[in-house]
Parts: structure tokens; sequence; C-alpha cells
């Protein structure tokens, strides 16, 4: 059958129709929102590159928890930036370590709040790097030890999940058995398991003062030009006990989000990045787009393709504006 049969509007003529046959929804459970952890005192820098997103000292978290638990939002995920690194990153794995303190401090003052941990050796390496060096070269077995002992670090203060971002080979296996060990089975993975070699990272690099020293990241994270070498990642990271999947960055790797989420049940997550924040600012800036609509649009977007969370910097924006009824949820 076809037109004037068939009419695709008749159940578009209404809000509320519109929200009854709507296939994705956008809930503020799905959010997690990255924070900035920064040594020192009374510290709440906003970043150039990322308007609206800080570095914060320990002292700042309080206020900062209150304001994103009164947003409904589930998660967080902590990354650390250190005074001091050293080549070994013995400040990622140190049971004082900024990201460990962050924790606790945390989970003190709001025990129900997911903490999700960046398991990463690159902000804690003198040369920003994701792993140990040896001739200029990532190393991957060595890192693979390193890399268990801070998730173990994480789990011993408090954190609920651990996130491996490194895309070192076996990691996940190498932190599971870590984990498993030290009486910590039920601590989840969440894997980042395709993560692209991506120009879109570059304000983070700022944020978090990991800039490679020498060289870039092209040897270990994945080829933008690659798709089906993202599902090769994911079953791999399955096979070793990860219990949620990510893609990074998602909004243009939308495609392998959808691939991803075709091949497995388990939840997948989305990250938008730092880049791709930064450039919905700037032309929010500059008036030259809704900063609303095209965040949530772009929210939802990510659900569409498959994405169950969506790791972002917009979180405590999308809180607001899903509490009052913006779209996509209007």
């Amino acid at each position: 059958m076809s037109f004037p049969i068939v009419r695709q509007r008749r159940l578009r003529r209404t809000p509320a129709l519109r929200r009854m046959v709507r296939e994705n929804n956008l809930d503020v459970n799905d959010l997690i929102y990255p924070l900035f952890i920064i040594e020192g005192e009374n510290i709440h820098e906003e970043i150039s590159s990322m308007p609206g997103v800080y570095r914060q000292s320990l002292d700042k978290l309080e206020a900062e928890m209150n304001e994103v638990t009164a947003l409904g939002i589930p998660a967080v995920i902590l990354f650390g930036i250190p005074e001091e690194k050293d080549e070994a990153a013995s400040g990622a794995y140190a049971t004082d370590g900024i990201v460990q303190e962050a924790i606790r401090r945390i989970k003190s003052t709001h025990p129900d709040m997911v903490v999700v941990t960046d398991v990463c050796l690159c902000e804690y390496t003198s040369h920003g790097h994701c792993g140990v060096i040896k001739d200029e070269v990532v190393q991957n077995d060595i890192t693979l030890e390193l890399l268990a002992q801070t998730a173990l670090s994480h789990a011993e203060a408090g954190a609920d999940i651990v996130a491996p971002s490194d895309m070192m080979d076996g990691r996940v296996g190498a932190i599971r058995s870590q984990l498993d060990d030290s009486g910590f089975e039920d601590i989840p993975i969440m894997a980042y398991s395709a993560k692209y070699a991506s120009a879109y990272f570059g304000p983070f690099r700022d944020a978090a003062d990991s800039t490679p020293a020498f060289g870039d990241r092209r040897s270990y994270q994945m080829d933008p030009a690659n798709g089906r070498e993202s599902l090769i990642e994911v079953d791999l990271d399955l096979l070793e006990g990860a219990d949620i999947v990510m893609v990074k960055p998602a909004l243009s790797y939308m495609d392998v989000i959808y691939r991803v989420r075709e091949v497995t049940d388990v939840p997948v997550a989305a990250y938008n990045v730092s880049g791709e924040y930064a450039m919905i600012k700037a032309a929010a800036a500059n008036g030259w787009i809704d900063e609303a609509k095209v965040v949530l649009e772009t929210m939802v977007s990510f659900k569409r393709a498959g994405a169950d969370l969506i790791l972002t910097y917009h979180a405590k924006d999308v809180a607001r504006w899903l509490s009052e009824g913006h779209w996509p949820n209007q």
C-alpha cells in the first residue's frame, strides 16, 4: 500500500501522538558526567577550550556533587591531574593518589553516587603516553601490570566501576584477574573497547595535561578509517570479562556504535568527547545554533545508534533541559 492510504503524518499530528510512537527516549539516568580533579586547594578553574567545564580541587568536590545529585545524574567518571609525574606513572596507583582521594571524598558525602574511574597512565606519565616507554615505544605487557594495580587501587578506595581507556591488548583480562584475586569480583569493568586515535580529543588533553611529549598514540589507539576492527576489539574485551563496552568518540562514530549494538547485548556506552563538546559550545556562543536543541538532538542520536549510556560534558545542562520538559521528551 502507498499514499494516500499510508500517511505517516497521522502519527506526527500532536505532541502526545509523537511521544506514544517515539522509538528512543533520552533520560537523565543515561548520563555519566566527567570530572577533572586537580591537586591543591580552593581551585575551580574553567578550561578555556571547554566552557562550563572546570578543573577542581578536592575541597570543591562536595559542592560539585551536591549539584550533580540535585540534577538526578546517577554517575560521574573521574580524571586525575597530579602535581608530579614520572616515567612509571606512580601517581596512578598510589594509595593516596588524587583519584583515590576523590573517590573516598565522594563516597563519604554521596554514597549512592556511582563513581566510575578512568584507568590509564597518560595523566601520570612524564611523557604523556598511556604506558611504559622503552626506546620510544609503548610496552604493552609491562603496562598491563601497572593498569591492574591502578584499577585495584581504585576499587580499594571505593570505586563502583573501573574503566580502562589505554587500549593496551589484554588489559581487561589483566584487570579482571587482579580484581577477582583481590576480592573485588563484583566490581564491573567498562572497557573503552573501540577508542580511536582521534583529533577530537584535543581539548581533553589540554584539560588533563596529557599531550604526548613525542610521537602520537596511533600505534595503540584505533585508526579512524576502520569500522570492522571495532568488532574485534569489542569481542576480545568481552571474552576477557568486560561488563560494559564503549565507543569513543561518539558523534562521528555513530556507525561504530550501531555495529557494536548489533553484535552484543551488554550495555554500550558512547563517549561524547571534548572536541565535540567544544564545537557545539563555540557555535552556540556565536549564535549560530540553538544549543539546547542541538545538544538534545545529538544525545538522542546516540541512543538511536544503540548507546545505553552517554558520557558527556553536557550532562548537567541535559539534565536541566530534560527536567524543564525540553525536546526530545516534550
